[in-house]
């Protein structure tokens, strides 16, 4: 994107479900709205209220409304909400300051598991807020006590179960996600429903050697689970886990010549893209015999 309008470097640029809408966000502490048809970009909207570099945007589910949340150096979570699809208002309908540092990223939950915000901040908390009825429950918790970098979602089926697609009333998908922090480990947390709670998962992943910097959970549901892992230590982890390894988790470690920053699965899940300090993306799939092999390198 040539002219982005932003003064500043862009630190995230996102897509809406549709492909419609792109939204951005830069250190100049605004996001932009852009209307994508083919070529073209029309800049709709420029929000404003950070206090400092806006790191992440995310799109919620459209079944939610136009709804985008954004995070930043100063320690916000802001909701901006489309009013009316004809006039491309935006207004802000939910402010979250309780961390206290830089939120790096938020990550929407599957839709299937509710309307769930997960935050992950450099003070070593991750809060989850859930948008239900007009109101807007908050859960904060400890999860790397030297900061947490990434966040994301594990599918809201389990990888494995063949589930019915239309479960009953009052039912929710699975509510789990992994965290990736400055103390080089990965952790996973479910929901307790008995606690209402998130719990963490008795075994942290560990074997990095530096700062994790992203951590990806795989949207797939076939046989496996699988989480990839991006850090400091030049390394990407992918790890696997599936109904029969009792909750624990396989590792395959890909080597690389510079810091890995991040990871990303394609949708159908069997895909990973990795980025980092090299300029360089690389493209992986699983072979059939369970190693990972490069397929494509995209060079700047």
């Amino acid at each position: 994107m040539t002219n982005s309008g932003h003064d500043d470097m862009i630190h995230d640029a996102v897509l809406d479900y549709y492909g419609r809408k792109l939204a951005t966000c830069s250190s100049d502490r605004t996001i932009k709205i852009f209307e994508v048809e083919g070529e073209t970009q029309r800049l709709l909207e420029t929000l404003k209220g950070h206090e400092g570099a806006v790191w992440c945007v995310a799109w919620a589910h459209p079944k939610y409304g136009n709804i985008l949340a954004s995070a930043g150096y100063d320690g916000k979570v802001f909701i901006w909400k489309e009013q009316g699809a004809q006039n491309n208002q935006w207004q802000r309908i939910y402010d979250f300051p309780l961390h206290k540092a830089s939120v790096n990223i938020v990550a929407w939950s599957p839709h299937e598991a509710g309307c769930l915000l997960a935050c992950a901040s450099s003070d070593g908390n991750v809060s989850v807020l859930e948008f239900k009825d007009n109101a807007v429950d908050h859960t904060t918790f400890p999860a790397h006590g030297l900061g947490v970098n990434s966040v994301s979602w594990a599918p809201a089926t389990s990888a494995g179960s063949i589930v019915s697609s239309n479960p009953g009333p009052g039912s929710v998908g699975n509510r789990r996600f992994v965290t990736g922090g400055s103390d080089n480990v990965l952790k996973i947390w479910a929901y307790d429903a008995a606690s209402q709670s998130y719990k963490q998962e008795p075994e942290p992943l560990t074997g990095h050697a530096d700062w994790v910097r992203d951590v990806s959970w795989s949207p797939t549901v076939l046989q496996k689970s699988y989480i990839a892992s991006a850090s400091q230590d030049k390394t990407v982890r992918i790890w696997t886990s599936d109904a029969a390894s009792n909750g624990q988790w396989d590792c395959k470690v890909l080597n690389f010549e510079a810091a890995m920053w991040r990871v990303s699965w394609s949708l159908s899940g069997n895909v990973l893209a990795i980025s980092g300090a090299d300029n360089k993306v690389t493209l992986w799939k699983e072979t059939l015999r369970g190693e990972w092999e490069c397929f494509k390198t995209i060079e700047e």
